[in-house]
């Protein structure tokens, strides 16, 4: 299993290519067993329990305790994420982020501010909505690499 699976969609997706691999194989299964094969993945005892608890909602970008990385008003970071909220729909994500280091927003030499945690309005893909005076987002974020137990 390469992606992490958080919703009902993925789960099937990744019952799909189960199929597809096995099936390449030669190995043929049902698409119902490939489910069950899946729920035995994710460590349930079987799809209905599976499908029952994970969600059916798309998967957010960005979770609260995840561990992430990026630039923030060009500086880059790493840190954790403190709260997400949906807004527009689903087109926008307000995100709260504590720095693991303090991050100093001020390009000048003669004086610092650092921030050690903010709070930034990102579409899906992690990039904020809001530019500096030259274009670049306020903040790209994405998901820091975990290991294979997901943290």
């Amino acid at each position: 299993m390469t992606t992490p699976i958080h919703n009902r969609e993925q789960a099937k997706a990744r019952a799909r290519e189960l199929r597809a691999e096995l099936g390449a194989g030669g190995t043929a299964i049902s698409h119902a067993e490939a489910l069950e094969r899946v729920a035995a993945e994710l460590g349930y005892r079987d799809w209905n329990t599976a499908s029952a608890r994970l969600s059916n909602e798309p998967e957010v970008p960005l979770q609260v305790g995840d561990r992430v990385m990026g630039r923030y008003l060009k500086q880059p970071f790493t840190g954790r994420v403190l709260g997400v909220r949906e807004v527009s729909g689903g087109a926008a994500f307000e995100v709260t982020i504590r720095f693991d280091e303090a991050v100093d927003v001020v390009e000048f030499e003669s004086f610092s501010n650092l921030r050690t945690q903010v709070t930034v309005t990102v579409s899906a893909a992690g990039v904020s909505v809001f530019r500096t005076s030259d274009g670049v987002p306020h903040m790209t974020v994405e998901r820091a690499a975990t290991d294979k137990a997901g943290r």
